[in-house]
């Protein structure tokens, strides 16, 4: 049945959700094969699961059983992990798929960092063969949730300084501490745990282990954090480790200090400018609709200048955004993707990306705050991402170090 339309109601609604594939510089027209096949299956989950999580962003919940099904039947949880046993993503489909998926909804790109990019990356990077058996499979096919434990609530950016424990004890190992902002850890899977080793024989006696924690483990505790305002149909954990003790096998072998928890952060912190471009992307194409549904004075928006000025200096915004990505799949490809170059990228698309977001919400007026029309939605999971993975500020000082040779962390 149609809906009556009154006086002063022109249309009930707009199209501004609708994927326009904007690439104004052909950025990506050359993606073929089975990079073209990725990206097009990350399209795929968002069409299955966008809806749900809409009213899922709206509540605050977690449907994460269907969202990892979805992942995982269209074989996207590798997330670019060179691995046996997980389906090879080169580093441009990794990228392709996180932007496409955080095109479509936020909630959904964090998943994929937090399951593929973070927990995969750690099992396939640092974990013993019998652990790999184990929980490899399961997790790549979304069969099992997966986090991994670094922040505490005490040391975000400080990371390196974190105070969780591992105390060896006989056949065992005692983890005790807190962490904090930990996607996937109150959803009934496992948890990478990274604690300081306390065991004066080991080689690696006060450097920084990872462990591997099913969440039903006696003394592990991950309460969901409320009220967030962004990122709200994924949840993140505050984890309270109380004496849990573990198998020796439980450690996984090949972690050693915090540089290998660099490593796997590196690789997802490209992960992030990709997602940032997706956020962008949609906030621009939801503005260049709107301007061209949406009438004032007896014309489309997209009839006055002021908003074409503001729609072009958006374009060249977001082409840029897509630039330094395709510039960090080529340097990846050919292995030469240096730390700080993922940084730089991480620090511009998350920043540029909110400048967007700001503008398309400003352009659709009212409207730019309705949850249908996404817009809102996406400013606010921007803000997440501008902080995870390294904040701006400590971005600006890796940077800053390497091009000038001085550290300034402290």
């Amino acid at each position: 049945m149609a809906t009556e339309l009154f006086p002063g109601e022109r249309v009930t609604s707009y199209d501004v959700t609708s994927p326009l594939d904007t690439d104004y510089y052909d950025v990506f027209g050359d993606v073929t094969g089975d990079d073209r096949a990725a990206w097009g299956r990350a399209r795929q989950v968002v069409d299955e699961v966008s809806g749900d999580l809409l009213h899922a962003w709206d509540r605050a919940e977690y449907p994460h059983e269907k969202i990892l099904a979805s992942l995982g039947r269209h074989d996207l949880l590798g997330d670019g992990v060179d691995h046996e046993g997980i389906s090879s993503l080169s580093p441009l489909a990794a990228g392709l798929v996180n932007m496409e998926l955080s095109r479509g909804d936020g909630s959904l790109g964090t998943v994929m960092a937090v399951q593929g990019g973070l927990a995969v990356r750690t099992l396939a990077f640092y974990g013993s063969d019998d652990q790999k058996r184990r929980w490899l499979r399961p997790l790549v096919q979304g069969e099992v949730p997966g986090a991994f434990a670094l922040t505490e609530p005490d040391h975000g950016s400080d990371s390196t300084s974190l105070e969780t424990s591992a105390i060896r004890d006989g056949d065992a190992w005692v983890l005790r501490g807190a962490k904090k902002w930990i996607g996937n850890a109150a959803s009934g899977g496992i948890t990478f745990v990274w604690a300081r080793i306390e065991d004066a024989a080991d080689p690696d006696h006060g450097q920084v282990g990872c462990f591997l924690v099913p969440q039903e483990t006696s003394g592990y505790r991950g309460t969901v954090i409320e009220g967030k305002v962004a990122l709200r149909a994924i949840h993140q954990a505050h984890i309270a480790l109380d004496d849990v003790r573990l198998p020796l096998d439980a450690r996984l072998p090949d972690a050693h200090s915090f540089a290998d928890t660099a490593r796997v952060l590196y690789a997802t912190r490209s992960g992030v400018a990709w997602s940032a471009l997706g956020h962008a992307t949609a906030c621009f194409e939801a503005a260049l609709s709107y301007a061209k549904e949406r009438r004032q004075f007896g014309r489309p928006l997209a009839g006055f200048q002021i908003v074409q000025e503001r729609l072009t200096r958006m374009l060249s915004q977001l082409t840029g955004m897509q630039l330094f990505c395709r510039r960090l799949a080529d340097l990846e490809t050919r292995g030469e993707l240096r730390p700080t170059q993922a940084s730089l990228a991480k620090y511009t698309n998350t920043r540029t990306a909110r400048d967007i977001a700001r503008d398309a919400r400003d352009m659709l007026g009212g409207n730019g705050i309705l949850l249908e029309n996404r817009v809102m939605q996406h400013l606010a999971d921007i803000e997440a991402i501008h902080t995870y993975e390294g904040t701006e500020s400590v971005q600006a000082l890796l940077i800053g170090r390497d091009i000038t040779g001085v550290g300034a962390f402290v």
